[in-house]
């Protein structure tokens, strides 16, 4: 097989790529190790950027994200038994997110590619990224029980952390950035209506807690627990309680309880690889760079590096110039770091680490009131979550 653009993955980042070089008039493969039923079915993240959605409805993508995405104006911090909202597009001059799971932006996407697209190998397993020093770089996968090689001018790798793209780059190149947090996330999906119309980030002595959702029927709601928890252990009716305490106001909110279908842990961890690219393959999303869930980054990371190497390929095309080209590692790791800083930020802000002190746990106090009564502070983390530039 033969190709200019391969692109390891179909998650979010790899068949978006394919879609925004489809609608630039460059050819693709995209492989995946996975089934498309556990492509389109695996949770990931649910918030969407103002970036991300605009590059969704540029592409072509968005028809059904419009239809029935939720759209929001703000979330609302918790502490000291307090609420305040941050309002949006109030601070950031009209900027919003949108409630609309990865899920269905693959399914999406999916639906455009095998309709329109190149092929899109599924259960099509990556073996290894070869020669990505040379001008005709090629991938080595298994699919249908035999191997084959894809070759390329470029080699994309969107397969995520365990991925072999990033193995492709020599050791003696690569530096590595990483912080393992003491604590994860009980996360639960729950057959009933959200108990706020917006997100809620709480931040309470006996840890944090985040209220979100799935659907206008379906909750999403999340515990920060110690990082070694087995979900298994929490009964429902513990999880309703400890949530219920984490969330509780002066006022007369209430959570809604219902039947929980889906427990699972998840591990908080920041992660960057530099450089992002090495010869003619390039990283994208979890194969380059990991953030903690608390800044809702890590799928709109991944659109942001995929948009980047479109951007810089169609350059290519149009002008025979690689200066964009050269560019990406530098210009996607500008992004991913303050990211990196924005996720870390609200991490610390609204989790109790279990070494904290009285004076930490002050700190985090002063820090919400400032971002409460404090104009500024309150648009830098508006400008934050909606989303940094993709360029």
């Amino acid at each position: 097989m033969r190709t200019t653009v391969g692109i390891i993955g179909a998650g979010p980042a790899g068949l978006l790529l394919a879609r925004l070089l489809r609608n630039a008039g460059i050819d693709s493969v995209v492989l995946e190790s996975r089934d498309r039923a556990y492509v389109e079915h695996r949770q990931r993240a649910g918030i969407l950027e103002q970036g991300t959605i605009d590059v969704l409805r540029s592409a072509g993508a968005g028809e059904r994200m419009d239809r029935e995405g939720l759209g929001h104006d703000g979330i609302e911090l918790r502490f000291d038994r307090r609420r305040h909202r941050v309002d949006f597009p109030a601070l950031t001059g009209g900027r919003s997110v949108m409630v609309y799971a990865q899920t269905e932006v693959c399914k999406d996407l999916i639906a455009l590619q095998l309709k329109e697209g190149g092929p899109l190998l599924f259960e099509a397993e990556a073996l290894a990224v070869e020669g990505a020093e040379t001008d005709r770089p090629s991938v080595r996968f298994r699919h249908e029980g035999r191997e084959g090689v894809l070759e390329c001018d470029y080699v994309v790798g969107c397969d995520g952390f365990w991925g072999v793209a990033r193995k492709a780059i020599p050791a003696s190149l690569s530096q590595v950035f990483e912080r393992t947090y003491p604590f994860g996330w009980l996360g639960i999906l729950a057959d009933v209506p959200p108990s706020h119309d917006e997100l809620v980030y709480a931040r309470h002595d006996r840890g944090f807690a985040l209220l979100s959702m799935r659907s206008p029927s379906v909750s999403r709601l999340y515990l920060q627990v110690p990082a070694d928890t087995d979900a298994g252990t929490w009964s429902d009716e513990q999880i309703w309680d400890e949530l219920e305490r984490r969330l509780e106001t002066d006022d007369d909110w209430t959570l809604r309880r219902g039947p929980i279908t889906q427990k699972s842990v998840t591990p908080m961890r920041s992660y960057v690889h530099e450089p992002m690219r090495h010869g003619r393959l390039f990283l994208a999303g979890d194969a380059a760079h990991i953030v903690p869930p608390t800044g809702a980054k890590g799928l709109n990371l991944a659109v942001g590096d995929v948009v980047t190497f479109a951007r810089a390929l169609v350059h290519r095309k149009e002008t025979g110039s690689a200066e964009l080209l050269d560019a990406y590692s530098a210009n996607c790791l500008r992004r991913v770091w303050q990211a990196e800083r924005f996720s870390y930020d609200m991490t610390t802000m609204l989790h109790r680490d279990p070494g904290a002190t009285p004076f930490d746990l002050r700190l985090q106090l002063a820090r919400l009131d400032r971002v409460s009564s404090c104009r500024a502070a309150e648009t830098d983390l508006a400008l934050g979550y909606t989303g940094f530039p993709l360029d």
